[in-house]
Parts: C-alpha cells; sequence; structure tokens
C-alpha cells in the first residue's frame, strides 16, 4: 500500500567517512529527536552520509539538513540539488545557527537553535506554502528533550548515542557548544526516568553518552548511574577532570558498566588553562585522576589541542611525553579551530588572523588561523609530529598490550579510538 503522506526527508551531510569502521559510526542523534517530535501524518526518512550518499531521486516533499562547519559545502551542495528540482529545503544545525544568512543563500528556511520546540510551527508554514526566512527557537528544558525515533534511521549500528543533558556553563573561548543557540550555557538536565525508559528499548549494548561532560551536575550522574547498573549494557561519556576525584562517582560509573571516559585535558600548558577557566584541574593533577580512574577499570580517552596563544613550539615535544607519562589509554590530537559563532572567532577575526574560510577546513585537523608564538606551517608540522608519535604502530600496540590490565572489552575499544584518529589524519593529511 502506497504511503499517501508528505514525505520529509532529514540529511546529515559528510564530506569523508571511515568507512573502514562503518558499523561503530554512531547515528545522528539530532535528526532522531526531529523526527520524534515530527506529526505522524508526515512519513520521515533519514539519510546520515557517514553510512550513505543521498540520492535525489527520492520521491520528497521537504528535506531539512544538519550540519556542523566542517560539512558545511557539501550541505550546501545538496541543498542547491534538491532547490533545483523544486523541492523546499530548510537548513540547521551547529553552523547555520552561526552564520543564517549565509545558509539562507542555500535554503527556503533556516532554523537557528534547537528546532524541537519550533519544528510543528515551520511544519504548520510548509503546508501553507508560506515558510518563514527563518525560525527562531529557545533552548529545549530537559523534560521535554525528546526520545529518538529510532525507526526512522534504517542503518543498524553497534553503537547507540544518548543524551542526559544539554548545554555548558564553562563558556570556554574555543568552544562551539556553550556559545551556541544550540547546547548554549543554558544547563539543562533529562530526567533520569525519561533516560531509562529510552534506554531499555534500545538493542545496543554500547551506548555513548554524548553531552559535554557527565560532571557537571555530579548528583544528577550518580543517581543516573545507580538506574543504568541493571541493564547489562557497556557506557562511554564524557567528564572534567575533577570528577576523577569524586570516588563515589567512579564506582558508581564502573558498577554501572562504564568502560571509557573521555576528558578535555586540552593541553599541558597552565596559562592557556587560566585563560580557558580550566583550573583548578591543574597539569599535576593529570596523572593522579588517570590512575583513579583506571584503579575502577575505566579507560580514559584524553582530548588535547594545539595553537592557544600561549603555546610556544616546545609544546608538541612536550606534549608526547606528559602523555605517556599521565598514562592515558588513547589521544584525540586536535588543532584549535575557531568556528563561526564563538568568541574566539570574533577575536581572531578581529585580530586578522583568520586565513581562511574554506569551511571544509575547519576540521580540527587544519591550520585556519595565524597562530601568535609560531607560524601556520610551524603549528601543522607540530601536530603532525605528536599524531604520529601518538599513533605510530608502536605506541598503538604498546598501549593495547598495558590496556589490557583492564580487561579485553576496553583494551579492543580504546585501540579502535586511535586505530579511528590515525584513519581521519590519514585521510585529511595523508599521514603515515
Amino acid at each position: 500500500m502506497t504511503d499517501s503522506r508528505p514525505k520529509i526527508l532529514l540529511i546529515r551531510p559528510d564530506n569523508f567517512s571511515i568507512r573502514g569502521l562503518l558499523a561503530f559510526n554512531w547515528p545522528p542523534l539530532t535528526l532522531l529527536q526531529i523526527a520524534a517530535v515530527t506529526p505522524e501524518k508526515y512519513s520521515v526518512k533519514i539519510v546520515d552520509e557517514s553510512f550513505e550518499k543521498v540520492s535525489f531521486n527520492e520521491d520528497v516533499d521537504l528535506v531539512g539538513i544538519s550540519f556542523r562547519t566542517l560539512n558545511a559545502p557539501r550541505g550546501y551542495w545538496i541543498a542547491d540539488e534538491f532547490r533545483k528540482r523544486g523541492i523546499p529545503v530548510v537548513i540547521g544545525g551547529w553552523h547555520a545557527s552561526a552564520l543564517p544568512h549565509e545558509a539562507k543563500e542555500h535554503a527556503d528556511a533556516v532554523f537557528i537553535g534547537e528546532a524541537e520546540s519550533g519544528w510543528n510551527q515551520l511544519l504548520k508554514d510548509f503546508e501553507k506554502g508560506s515558510l518563514k526566512p527563518f525560525y527562531r527557537s529557545d533552548f529545549v528544558e530537559g523534560e521535554l528533550i525528546p526520545e529518538p525515533r529510532i525507526e526512522a534511521f534504517q542503518r543498524k549500528t553497534l553503537v547507540y548515542t544518548a543524551q542526559a543533558s544539554r548545554g555548558c556553563p564553562y563558556g570556554c573561548e574555543f568552544c562551539s557548544i556553550s556559545n551556541s543557540p544550540l547546547g548554549g550555557r543554558k544547563y539543562r538536565i533529562r530526567p533520569v526516568e525519561n533516560i531509562v525508559k529510552e534506554l531499555e528499548k534500545v538493542e545496543q549494548r554500547i551506548v555513548i553518552f554524548v553531552d559535554p561532560s557527565l560532571s557537571i551536575n555530579i548528583s544528577h550522574s550518580k543517581k543516573l548511574f545507580r538506574k543504568l547498573a541493571d541493564m547489562n549494557k557497556k557506557f562511554a561519556g564524557f567528564i572534567n577532570v575533577k570528577a576523577a576525584f569524586d570516588d563515589e562517582f567512579l564506582k558508581l560509573a564502573s558498577d554501572a558498566g562504564f568502560f571509557a571516559f573521555s576528558i578535555g585535558f586540552e593541553t599541558f600548558s597552565e596559562g592557556s588553562m587560566e585563560k580557558m577557566k580550566k583550573l583548578p584541574s591543574a597539569v599535576r593533577d593529570y596523572k593522579d585522576a588517570v590512575r583513579r580512574i583506571h584503579d575502577h577499570g575505566i579507560a580514559v580517552l584524553g582530548s588535547f589541542v594545539f595553537g592557544f596563544d600561549d603555546d610556544k613550539k616546545d609544546i608538541f615535544e612536550r606534549s608526547v611525553d606528559l602523555m605517556k607519562y599521565i598514562d592515558i589509554d588513547s589521544a584525540g590530537v586536535n588543532i584549535l579551530t575557531p568556528f563561526p559563532g564563538t568568541p574566539l572567532f570574533t577575536r581572531l577575526e578581529k585580530e586578522n588572523r583568520i586565513i581562511t574560510k574554506d569551511w571544509s577546513r575547519y576540521n580540527m585537523k587544519d591550520v585556519v588561523f595565524i597562530p601568535k608564538h609560531m607560524t601556520p606551517e610551524e603549528l601543522k608540522e607540530g601536530a603532525t609530529y605528536v599524531a604520529k608519535e601518538v599513533f605510530s604502530w608502536k605506541s598503538i600496540i604498546n598501549r593495547f598490550i598495558l590496556s589490557l590490565r583492564y580487561g579485553t572489552f576496553i583494551s579492543l575499544s580504546s585501540t579502535y579510538w586511535s586505530l579511528a584518529q590515525k584513519t581521519a589524519f590519514k585521510k585529511i593529511w595523508k599521514w603515515f
């Protein structure tokens, strides 16, 4: 029987993908949440280009596209192709919320901010043939964050993504979460019972919490961890260093099935940390923090950023030595990137330090601004050196052997992360 309902196609564009690790790609949580607040009188299909390329032969009445800065060129191209075919297009997401007038050049309407509270009004205007050029909504309160509509996404994944909260109050200069109409500094928590109800329906055994940090509200996370302990699933998420010094938090996380925490150490420069308001999580505490987490059988994936104004050319070699010293299980090696909408972008643009607005280069692996104490080439070479040291086969194998002390699953998981990072660098700069 033919489905006569109006058809909505929701798309997450992708410039490049780790195709060899396809089974580990994450489902498109934002689009699943938009699908969840779409009335049943519409048919909804989701295409995530990290799994499959979009087809322009789709029988569709409305297209919605959401993307970050890196994927803006691809997203705009897709939007233009559908509009050439007479199909109206709505663009939203991080990049469009930061640069709505740029996005409007490629769309019939642009949604600024978290779409759940205004999506139905947009659809009503679409039905009347009178889409407005811009829509803006307030932050969605925690209890109204929707449960993803899983059946709208046909691809099977080994990993499921969940959300226990939105927003981050810290306001780091470079952060595209706390400085955006999506996420923002208004921290909101979902009721624990809503999260548990959602996860009880999930068939995947591996769940990644995509919150900026599960340690912003420690008491809420502890309550959640107690409920997760009976689910027989494996969890991972992001935390701040300070959480490593709360033994109850770590014990409850371990009992719940957490196998890895990702921590944004960001830098080994204390001067940069002070400017980012990261203290008192000082460099000297890192090793102790990692040890405490390891004591509870949980792996540590450290994230580091190079290119802060306090970084000098000695930061690269020193960082490699300190990464080994603090004993992390894997690392994310990133170059500081001034995403549109952040105070960092505004400041560097004012200082005439932005090199390019080719958004495809805003991948955190390329240099798009002029550093303060080195040339762009020196920053790129320095990050290259760190990546080659951290993701060499010798380093990956050594960390795999060491992490076996926490169990095979944790060792394989941290090794997978290292291989994913290695592949990303290889695709962008043809390294290794």
